[in-house]
């Protein structure tokens, strides 16, 4: 629990940002799992399309600061690799 005002004010603040940014958290692990869905029925253009709206959500997300701009090219990248894969 927190004692003094600045931490609570912390929390209140924290529980806000936690409330704003889930959304877009939540819709791009919803996009990741479809690519890997559209990989796993090796279905190049579904993937493809999948991926055109995973990378716009991630891209959304670093521009927020939800992610770091690191973490959202080294997601974007393994699911362009896993599209690379398919035959």
């Amino acid at each position: 629990m927190p004692n003094s005002a600045s931490a609570k004010k912390r929390v209140r603040k924290i529980a806000t940002a936690t409330a704003r940014n889930r959304p877009l958290k939540t819709k791009v692990a919803t996009l990741r799992k479809n690519i890997a869905a559209a990989v796993e029925s090796s279905d190049k253009e579904a993937a493809q399309s999948a991926y055109n709206l995973f990378a716009s959500a991630v891209d959304t997300a670093a521009k927020k600061h939800i992610f770091h701009k690191n973490k959202a090219a080294n997601l974007k990248s393994k699911a362009a690799l896993s599209i690379a894969k398919i035959a």
